[in-house]
Formats: C-alpha cells, structure tokens, sequence
C-alpha cells in the first residue's frame, strides 16, 4: 500500500498466508484491524482497491492493519475451498497478528465481508472482535453469519454483483441498519474517497 506496508507470512492450515501489515507511524496503535478481500477466483486479492481503502481509513483511524491473501491467492499456499478454509484462513491470521492487550476490529469486501462475519462468530468469548464494517457483503451465494448490532454495513444501491435487496433481506432478520450509497456499484468506482469517509465518520 506504501513504503511502510510490512509483508510478512503466518502459518495456515493450508501452509503459508501472505499479509500485508500497515501502521501508525505516529502514534502506538490503538488496535489490530484484520480485512478480508474478494473471490479469489473472480480475481479477488489483498490489494483489492476497496480493501486498500478500508486498509488507509482504519490506519487513519489509529489501528495496525492487517491485508492477507487466502489460499490459493498470491503467495499463499493452498487451493480455493469455496468458502469453507478460507474462514480458517482468517482465523489463522487473526491468531497470529492480533494483539491480546488490544481490541481487534474484522472487516471485509464482498466474499471478504461473508469471510469477517463467519470469523467473528467463531471467535471464543474473551476474544471477540470489537466491532466489524462489511462493505457489499456476498449475501447471495455465501452464508454471511449474523452479526453485533454496531456492525458497519455498506452497499451500493447499484450493485450489480450483490442485489442491494439480498443484503438488506440478511439485515431486515437483525434489525441491522445498512448505509446505502446512492447511484454506486459494487467495487466503488470513483467512490473510494467516499467509502474512506464513510468509515471514519461512523467509527468512534
């Protein structure tokens, strides 16, 4: 992300997972945010420009944060496993870079977000994530796992890889609210600036 970003592997029961890790440069971090990226066969990688731009908001924000490759993206090792090894994916690499003396935050983008929000269930009491933000959750062809009621959720009105109304059908069970950008598709094109924003205003 720049000169700063650290890469690093961790072990997964796949074998090894690529991260990507960004920090404050100013000041001691205030918590470890882990994000999870898109489809891995539709082209989805930590260096998706929406999981960038969660990335730059939660640094901005005051946590280190953590990208990582699932299995079978990039340099991690392993084989796509529709969605099943990828959640231990996520739990491997929040296991080995989360910070037991600060809070963690999950996050993620499309599959990334039904990915977060499967983690964060598994996660044993004591150890459950601060708060989640899942940006266009892949509510129709993956399970997305119930989630806090201060879950940051955000969905362009547009999308045309996850039907608004899916997410808001997941949401409506949970009494959840959802942020709705108008007139935007599902990879916030020209909207980044406004999904960072989006995140830091509704973060506390």
């Amino acid at each position: 992300m720049n000169a700063h970003t650290q890469r690093l592997q961790v072990h997964g029961p796949a074998g090894a997972i690529e991260c990507a890790v960004d920090a404050p440069v100013e000041q001691a971090p205030r918590g470890v945010a882990v994000l999870c990226h898109p489809h891995p066969v539709h082209g989805g990688t930590m260096d998706n420009k929406v999981v960038q731009t969660l990335a730059r908001a939660f640094v901005q924000l005051g946590y280190r944060t953590v990208r990582f490759n699932f299995r079978g993206v990039g340099k991690s090792e392993g084989a796509w496993d529709e969605g099943r090894g990828e959640v231990d994916d996520a739990l491997a690499v929040i296991g080995a870079t989360r910070d037991a003396h600060l809070p963690l935050v999950l996050g993620g983008f499309s599959f990334g977000a039904a990915m977060a929000s499967q983690a964060a269930e598994r996660l044993p009491e004591g150890q459950r994530a601060e708060r989640l933000v899942l940006v266009g959750p892949a509510s129709v062809n993956f399970r997305v796992a119930p989630v806090p009621e201060d879950t940051l959720v955000i969905h362009g009105e547009a999308d045309e890889v996850v039907p608004l109304q899916a997410t808001l059908d997941w949401a409506r069970p949970q009494t959840l609210p959802v942020v709705v950008v108008p007139g935007v598709g599902h990879f916030f094109h020209g909207q980044l600036a406004l999904l960072k924003n989006l995140v830091l205003r509704c973060w506390h």
